[in-house]
């Protein structure tokens, strides 16, 4: 779903077949940079955890030579992009389910925005704080819902304790650092329930399925209340 989102984004802003230069900071094992490297474009991938990289490097090696000459991996930290690369580096900046995991986002989002170059495109993809009862409520757990109207921490599916995101703040943060909010999506507005281990419906249900989130993912008031919030801002 986000990955049509984004495809959707970067046709409305960049000329067919311009080869883009893409970072995507925190990209676990990487199967959105190989599928965009797939699509011809160059991309630089930003990842701190050792065994996520050494997946992602395993996956690159299995690809075509020439795909493979498109990616560059690096071990780093996303708050470290002043160090790797120069300002205006790239044309789109991909930073999805990374804010959770940092209490001070504006920082990070600031440096993110510095490498972007004029008109670049800023991807988010963030848990949404304003909806964090949903989850709960729908299944029946009273307390965590009733206490996630109060806090934007929550526990995620790996037992973590993280942080969720407010479009209103995001909105204010992302016209501070001069990549103001250009469109937002719902993801997961039906489908947060299901189970990681669930088996796969048939590819017909499927379709059905996405179809019905990709409407609500872009329809007011559902895609409000969706489980994650995929945020597109623009350099200025």
């Amino acid at each position: 779903m986000v990955a049509r989102q984004l495809e959707e984004q970067m046709a409305g802003r960049f000329p067919v077949g311009r080869r883009l230069r893409i970072l995507d900071v925190g990209l676990g094992q990487g199967t959105q940079a190989l599928r965009l490297a797939r699509a011809g474009h160059e991309v630089t991938g930003l990842e701190s955890d050792a065994r996520m990289l050494a997946t992602a490097r395993t996956a690159l090696a299995a690809e075509p030579e020439g795909i493979r000459e498109r990616v560059r991996l690096i071990e780093g930290d996303g708050r470290e992009t002043g160090v790797h690369f120069l300002p205006g580096s790239f044309d789109v900046v991909l930073c999805h389910g990374v804010l959770m995991y940092l209490s001070e986002p504006d920082p990070f989002l600031a440096g993110l925005a510095r490498v972007l170059a004029p008109g670049g495109l800023l991807s988010l993809l963030v848990r949404n704080a304003d909806a964090l009862a949903m989850r709960p409520g729908l299944a029946g757990d009273w307390d965590t819902a009733l206490a996630s109207f109060d806090s934007p921490a929550y526990t995620n599916r790996i037992g973590l304790r993280v942080r969720a995101d407010r479009l209103s703040a995001l909105t204010t943060t992302l016209d501070g650092i001069g990549a103001p909010l250009h469109t937002w999506y719902g993801v997961r507005v039906f489908t947060d329930l299901a189970a990681d281990d669930e088996r796969p419906p048939g590819p017909e249900q499927l379709e059905r399925i996405l179809a019905a989130e990709e409407r609500a993912g872009r329809t007011d008031p559902y895609r409000a209340v969706a489980a994650l919030l995929h945020l597109c801002g623009v350099r200025g």
